[in-house]
């Protein structure tokens, strides 16, 4: 098996792809959200920013590439909020489905929402918003990670504890 060439600094596009799904997926997931009134988008999107914020505090800051140019551009943001961390902590990290349920809410609330209002009101504009959700949350979220970050990743190698809890058991 050919192994993969890690990146020291990401080239643009990926990060612009990468950036491109992420900020596909929460638009889409505040257009739908947005039908259920003013109140629930801000909640919505205050819910987002701090799970972005989580992830450049807890998690960028101890990463190989904080201050560098990772595959999401958040290496080089979390250096501008954030003093560096330890990198053996996030090697040492241990991460449960559990915990990444708050991730997946992003994605899951909105699809719900959208599905049960195609339900008692029908609107194809609104079935394009779901389905183009789904594809970007799900489809192209994995081929990101599969195909363009994580594949070339240095911290990938030096221990991820995304990849154990996502890894096929053998």
């Amino acid at each position: 098996m050919k192994k993969s060439r890690t990146y020291e600094k990401y080239p643009y596009w990926i990060i612009l792809i990468s950036s491109f799904v992420s900020i596909a997926t929460y638009l889409l997931g505040a257009l739908i959200i947005r039908r259920f009134g003013f109140s629930l988008l801000v909640i919505y999107l205050l819910y987002i920013l701090l799970l972005e914020a989580r992830l450049l505090k807890e998690g960028c800051v101890d990463c190989y590439y904080y201050g560098k140019q990772c595959a999401f551009g958040k290496g080089k943001l979390s250096c501008l909020f954030f003093k560096k961390g330890n990198p053996k902590k996030f090697v040492s990290r241990q991460i449960t489905w559990k915990q990444i349920i708050p991730d997946f809410m992003v994605s899951v609330v909105p699809i719900i929402l959208g599905v049960s209002l195609l339900i008692t009101d029908f609107e194809i504009f609104l079935l394009l918003q779901v389905v183009l959700l789904v594809l970007f949350a799900f489809v192209g979220s994995a081929f990101v990670r599969s195909s363009l970050a994580c594949k070339h990743c240095r911290q990938r190698e030096i221990g991820c504890p995304a990849e154990q809890l996502f890894k096929a058991k053998k």
